[in-house]
């Protein structure tokens, strides 16, 4: 038996008494837990630094570092952010949807814990942290396949958070991290239907699509994003270019940064110059289309290619189109239905938008980098789905649960009345 398959075998073992946990058990947890964290900084710190002077020998670039990276105050935030899922309602222990039929037999359907819950993901460690609080809080168990490039930041964090588990007195093995170096690992977690209940692959496309190709087990797929802001012609020059600015800016290296701004004509022979010089002033490197690169020198040529790419970096594709049929149709052959964003002044044109563009959240004047669990008011988040099963968008509490039919009779039976 290989050991990822003992991990799943015990992680079983674990969800069926975590699924039994009251809500007050497992606050109590996620507030040790979080305790924890914070008591071991010094040594998950320092196994951080490590990664990190791995990182730059392995030549990873500055933005995948700062995925990579963690500080006191992101630890702090880590931390927190378990401690938020303590005050969040108990998805498991909300009150049931009750009927009773006619003849008296009584139906209950409840919401459960999925059971073992597998997350493959890239880079970023706070992943760990936030993933393994979600599974906890809606009673599931947790195995953590994190990328090699974050292999000791990880295992600190496991430690940790499994040293606070067993000072609660709840099983270790309810979080348990698979060893990233064994390449086969994301193909088998994936080959055990019975074990594994469901799998969530969260990174970049080859990772996502890998996953997809090699599972049996179900998959609730985290999206690439491709994200646009699209500036209608009758949109205000200050929010249009805050907007863009924060959505681009704010954090490039992650799935809700937006990628392509797309501006109608109009808009941009008025306003277009001052945006280019607001993006290269953030420094945000630009590759606009012919009529952008008229307005600055600085802006580089677009190729095909720049408008189906996801940057995750201080770059942008800056385009024109003609009106907002010609924006939705872009969006449309482009997008990756993650987040979409338009800034306008005419509420037709905004409904338009809204209601024509399939995506997990769509914007009227307000940055794509709300697309969060705890901007959403969920807490943490396990990633954000851009499928339409079994859940989409920011994937909080709720959708690590599914449902259960309780039925009560009094000697009912089908061929018969009572």
């Amino acid at each position: 038996m290989t050991e990822c398959k003992e991990q799943a075998l015990a992680a079983k073992e674990a969800s069926r008494q975590t699924a039994l946990l009251t809500t007050s058990e497992k606050n109590a947890a996620l507030q040790t837990v979080a305790q924890e964290v914070i008591n071991r900084e010094k040594d998950i710190l320092a196994a951080n630094d490590r990664d990190i002077a791995a990182g730059r020998q392995n030549g990873l670039s500055d933005d995948l570092l700062d995925r990579l990276r963690l500080t006191r105050e992101r630890l702090q935030s880590m931390s927190e952010g378990l401690q938020s899922l303590a005050d969040l309602p108990d998805p498991v222990a909300a009150a049931p949807e009750t009927w009773t039929r006619n003849d008296g037999l009584v139906i209950e359907n409840r919401r459960v814990p999925l059971g073992v819950i597998a997350m493959v993901y890239e880079a970023r460690p706070n992943v760990t942290v936030d993933a393994a609080g979600l599974c906890l809080k809606a009673g599931n168990a947790a195995l953590l396949r994190g990328s090699s490039s974050a292999t000791r930041s990880n295992e600190a964090l496991v430690a940790a958070m499994r040293a606070g588990l067993k000072a609660s007195g709840l099983p270790e093995t309810t979080v348990q991290l698979i060893d990233p170096e064994k390449r086969d690992s994301v193909r088998e977690l994936g080959q055990m239907r019975g074990l594994v209940d469901v799998i969530i692959p969260r990174g970049g496309p080859e990772l996502i699509q890998t996953v997809i190709r090699q599972s049996t087990v179900p998959v609730i797929e985290t999206g690439v994003g491709n994200c646009h802001l699209y500036i209608e012609k009758s949109a205000d020059r200050d929010t249009a270019t805050s907007i863009a600015v924060d959505a681009k800016t704010d954090r490039p290296s992650v799935c809700n940064a937006v990628e392509t701004i797309i501006a109608d004509r109009e808009w941009t022979e008025k306003y277009g110059a001052e945006l280019i010089e607001a993006l290269l002033a953030a420094g945000v490197t630009i590759k606009g289309d012919e009529q952008m690169q008229k307005l600055n020198s600085d802006v580089q040529p677009a190729t095909a290619d720049d408008w189906a790419t996801e940057y995750l970096a201080p770059t942008v594709a800056l385009g024109t189109v003609s009106d907002t049929a010609a924006a939705i149709a872009h969006v449309r052959q482009y997008g990756t239905s993650h987040s979409e964003a338009i800034v306008t002044e005419n509420g037709e044109a905004a409904s338009a938008f809204q209601a024509q563009i399939d995506a997990a959240s769509v914007y009227h004047n307000a940055s794509t980098r709300f697309t969060d669990g705890a901007e959403f008011g969920y807490g943490a988040e396990i990633g954000i789905s851009t499928q339409k099963l079994h859940a989409r968008g920011p994937l909080g509490l709720g959708a690590l649960t599914t449902n259960k039919y309780v039925v009560a009779g009094r000697g009912h039976v089908k061929g018969a009345k009572v």
